[in-house]
């Protein structure tokens, strides 16, 4: 069977740009040594090869292109996943754009997600690159479930008395053992050097009332 009958099929396809994106994030995930890199990218040439035109190819290789080196500069410069995540989107956009149909189009865009979730597995097995172990810890450090040690200081705070060194409309800055803190009233409203006591903590957000 030739190519072109192989990536005919949208099974076809599917199968290819799973194997793809798994090997090609992998590559990014884990310590690989280049082979995933060479598979990967060898598996995305082989489904390009057969579906770009010369009108086309231009703008896809840029999108497709464009949303690696996104997701690279985050892993670099941010962790933070959000630059990530829209460069994987443009990927997305860029492998279901060339297809001959919706559904073509729809399937390996699926296809995408699965591989690029599966290539996690790879984690398991081989040593993980720095970007993930940064990713990891950003959210574990930026949850919401007062993990980080600034989170664990401001609880500390509840049942802490101070004095306002600014107005609070409701939000102001208060003084707790010579300490600057952002805080915010329960809606009411204090002019500065008004004693206060912090009647709760949620996170950073430190919560004051009048003494």
């Amino acid at each position: 069977m030739s190519d072109m009958e192989i990536l005919s099929l949208p099974a076809g396809g599917f199968l290819t740009i799973l194997l793809a994106s798994a090997f090609l994030f992998g590559e990014l995930l884990v310590k690989a040594k280049g082979v995933f890199a060479v598979i990967g990218s060898g598996l995305f040439i082989f489904y390009f090869s057969c579906f770009l035109t010369d009108q086309a190819s231009t703008w896809i290789v840029l999108l497709l292109g464009g949303g690696l080196i996104l997701i690279i500069i985050d892993g670099k410069l941010f962790s933070t996943g959000l630059i990530a995540a829209f460069g994987f989107v443009l990927m997305i956009i860029a492998t279901a754009l060339p297809t001959p149909s919706i559904l073509y189009g729809f399937l390996v865009g699926i296809a995408f997600v699965i591989g690029t979730c599966g290539s996690f597995v790879f984690a398991r097995w081989l040593p993980k690159r720095d970007y993930l172990k940064k990713l990891t810890l950003f959210y574990r450090l930026s949850g919401d479930q007062g993990y980080n040690s600034i989170n664990s200081d401001y609880h500390q705070l509840v049942g802490r008395e101070g004095v306002t060194i600014t107005p609070f409309h409701p939000v102001g800055t208060v003084q707790i053992n010579g300490k600057k803190y952002s805080a915010i009233t329960d809606g009411v409203f204090l002019d500065e050097n008004v004693p206060v006591k912090v009647v709760s903590v949620d996170g950073t957000r430190i919560v004051i009332d009048r003494r």
